[in-house]
C-alpha cells in the first residue's frame, strides 16, 4: 500500500462509504456509526459557517474526550479551520495565553468538567464574554459556543451561545455553500495547531497539516496492523496529539471503531474495555503501569490484540505477560512530527518490539547528532535525535524565535531526546538530554536506573532524577510505586539495585509514593520531571548547593 496525500474530509467520507451503519465512536454516554459522526460533523460544520468561520481560521476545543469533541474536531476540519486543542488542566492564564498565542476565532468548551469551572476560567481570561466580544484582553476572539447550562449571556449579541443554538443556526446554511468551502481546503492545509504538554512556563503551538497527521495516522496504524474491525480504546486526552493523530484519526483512516471516555482512570478504563472487547490499546508506561497494577485487571476478561506503548523494555515485557498483548509495538514520537516517528511492526520478533528498537516510517529520516555541533554521529553511539520528513511539523505558530531554536541550520528538527541507532537503522530511545545528569563525571540518564527498578516485581511506577550532592554534584534520587498487592521496603529496593547497576547508579534516595498526581503530572500521563526533582529537594531537605 502507498500513501494519497488526502484531507479529513476524505478520509470521513471513505470511511462512511466502507463502515456507514457500524460503530465509529463509543464513549461513556453515546454510541454513534460512521454515518452518525459523519452528520454530526457536518451539523458543526455548517455551524461555525453561520457564524462567520473559514478556511484558516481558529477554533479553540476545550473539553473532555467525546462524541461532541470528535464532531467539533472533524466539522471545523470540513470547512477548512484550524483546531485548537486546549489542555483541560490550564487555568484561567494559561486559557487566557492559548487563545491568544493562537489568534483563536471561535471557543467552543464544556461549561465544566471534572469539577472545573471552565466558564470561570473563561470569563477570568475574558470578561467581556458577558458583554459582547471581542474584548480587549482576546481581541481576535469573536465566539463562544458553550456544552452545558452556564451560557455567558446569551441574551446579548456576539457573546455567548448554547451548543443547541449553535446548531440550529447552522441548519439554515445551504448545501451548495458549505459544500464549495469545503471543496477548497487542500491537503497542505493547516489541521491542527498542537499546543505542546504546558510542562514548561508557556507552551508552543505546533503547525500540523492534513497531510502530516492523516499519513502518520495511517503509517503508525499500519505498523500496528490496525483493521476496520478493531475497536481502539484511546487513553489519552483528545488534546494531546497521541489522542487526536494516534487514536481518532487512526481509527478514522482503517474504518475502526474508536472506544474512550472522558478521561482516563484504569478501572473504568478496564471495564470499558471488557464490555466494548477492545481489540487495540496505545498510551505511554505511566497509562500501561496503571492498568496493569490495578486491582481488577484481568486479562481473562479482554480481548486485547495489539497497539503500542511508549515504553521501556520492563514495562513492554509486563503488557505481553499482564494484559496478554502478543503484538504490542515500541513507538516514539513528538507532538513537532504529528507524533510518530518510529514504530515497531506487528510482525517483528517480540524480543525486538520489547527492546524498543523500531525504524522510522519510509519517507521519515533519523540522525543521531552531537548536540551542539549537529555532526552525524556513528551507529551504537549515543546523541540527539533528529528528524527530517513529510512528518515534521511547520513550524510553531507566531513564534519565530522557538522556530530558530527547533530546527538545525541544515533543516533537521531537534527532538532534544537521547537515542543511539543499531548497524540496521532501527532507534534506541534513551530518554531526554535535559533529564540526563552527571554522577561524579559520569553520565546517567534516568530511563536506565527506572528500567532497572522496574524490574523488581513489587514495583508499578519508577522515575529517577538528579538531586545536589557536595561531593558528586549530582545523584541519583528515585520515587516508586507498588503494584496491587505487591509489598517492598524503601531498603530492599535500594538493595536490589546494587545488585544490577553500577555505583554510580544507583539511587542516593528512594522514596515510596502512592501516587505521583500531588508530585505533578500532564494530563496526557507524563511525569513532570522538573517538579518531581522540586519535591524532592524540598522533602529530601537539599539545597542547589547539595547541603544534607
Amino acid at each position: 500500500m502507498s500513501w494519497t496525500p488526502r484531507t479529513l474530509r476524505e478520509a470521513l467520507a471513505a470511511s462512511v462509504a466502507a463502515r456507514g451503519d457500524a460503530d465509529a465512536v463509543v464513549t461513556g454516554r453515546a454510541r454513534l456509526s460512521w454515518r452518525e459522526l459523519e452528520t454530526a460533523a457536518w451539523r458543526v460544520a455548517k455551524g461555525l459557517h453561520a457564524r462567520g468561520l473559514r478556511r484558516g481560521d481558529h477554533v479553540g476545543v476545550l473539553m473532555g474526550n467525546d462524541e461532541k469533541w470528535l464532531a467539533t474536531f472533524y466539522g471545523a476540519a470540513l470547512v477548512g479551520a484550524v483546531t485548537v486543542p486546549v489542555n483541560t488542566r490550564f487555568k484561567a492564564p494559561e486559557l487566557a495565553f492559548c487563545l491568544k498565542q493562537a489568534d483563536c476565532k471561535a471557543l467552543v468548551l464544556a461549561d465544566r468538567f471534572l469539577n472545573i469551572d471552565f466558564a470561570a476560567s473563561l470569563r477570568e481570561a475574558e470578561p467581556a464574554v458577558d458583554a459582547g466580544l471581542p474584548g480587549a484582553r482576546l481581541p481576535r476572539l469573536e465566539h463562544v459556543v458553550v456544552v452545558g447550562a452556564d451560557v455567558p449571556r446569551a441574551d446579548v449579541p456576539r457573546a455567548g451561545v448554547s451548543w443547541e443554538a449553535f446548531l440550529a443556526a447552522g441548519d439554515a446554511v445551504g448545501e451548495a455553500a458549505i459544500r464549495d468551502a469545503a471543496g477548497a481546503v487542500k491537503p497542505d492545509d493547516l489541521l491542527l495547531i498542537q499546543f505542546t504538554s504546558g510542562t514548561t512556563a508557556y507552551p508552543k503551538g505546533v503547525m500540523l497539516t492534513h497531510d502530516n497527521m492523516l499519513r502518520d495516522a495511517w503509517a503508525a496504524g499500519s505498523r500496528i496492523g490496525a483493521r476496520a474491525d478493531d475497536r481502539y480504546f484511546n487513553c489519552r486526552p483528545f488534546f494531546h496529539v497521541a489522542g487526536t493523530t494516534l487514536s481518532a484519526l487512526v481509527s478514522l483512516v482503517f474504518g475502526a471503531c474508536l472506544v474512550t471516555l472522558p478521561t482516563f482512570e484504569a478501572g473504568a478504563a478496564l471495564a470499558l474495555m471488557a464490555r466494548e472487547r477492545c481489540s487495540l490499546i496505545s498510551g505511554n508506561d505511566t497509562l500501561f503501569q496503571l492498568l496493569m497494577s490495578h486491582a481488577d485487571c484481568d486479562r481473562s476478561k479482554l480481548a486485547l490484540r495489539g497497539g503500542w506503548a511508549a515504553a521501556g523494555p520492563e514495562t513492554m515485557r509486563r503488557i505481553v505477560e499482564v494484559l496478554g498483548i502478543g503484538a504490542i509495538c515500541a513507538a516514539y514520537g513528538l507532538s513537532e512530527a504529528s507524533p510518530n516517528v518510529v514504530m515497531s511492526d506487528y510482525r517483528d520478533p517480540l524480543e525486538l518490539r520489547i527492546a524498543g528498537l523500531a525504524r522510522p516510517h519510509e519517507g521519515v529520516e533519523l540522525r543521531i547528532a552531537d548536540p551542539h555541533t549537529h555532526a552525524a554521529l556513528p551507529p551504537e553511539t549515543a546523541g540527539e535525535i533528529q528528524v527530517r520528513g513529510w512528518s515534521v511539523m511547520r513550524g510553531y505558530y507566531n513564534n519565530p524565535e522557538a522556530n530558530a531554536q527547533a530546527f538545525t541550520p541544515d533543516g533537521w528538527l531537534r527532538t532534544g531526546d537521547l537515542g543511539s541507532l543499531t548497524a540496521d537503522g532501527r532507534l534506541r530511545m534513551t530518554g531526554r538530554l535535559k533529564d540526563v545528569f552527571r554522577v561524579g563525571g559520569e553520565n546517567v540518564a534516568p530511563a536506565e536506573v527506572e528500567e532497572v527498578l522496574l524490574a523488581h516485581p513489587a514495583v508499578a511506577n519508577a522515575q529517577v532524577i538528579g538531586v545536589p550532592d557536595a561531593r558528586l554534584g549530582e545523584v541519583p534520587a528515585a520515587y516508586v510505586t507498588l503494584r496491587a498487592g505487591g509489598a517492598a521496603t524503601e531498603g530492599e529496593l535500594m538493595a536490589f539495585a546494587k545488585t544490577r547497576c553500577a555505583n554510580f547508579r544507583v539511587p542516593r534516595y528512594l522514596c515510596i509514593v502512592p501516587d505521583f498526581e500531588a508530585i505533578g503530572m500532564t494530563a496526557s500521563g507524563k511525569v513532570q520531571k522538573a517538579k518531581l526533582r522540586e519535591h524532592a529537594l524540598r522533602e529530601l531537605g537539599l539545597g542547589e548547593a547539595g547541603k544534607e
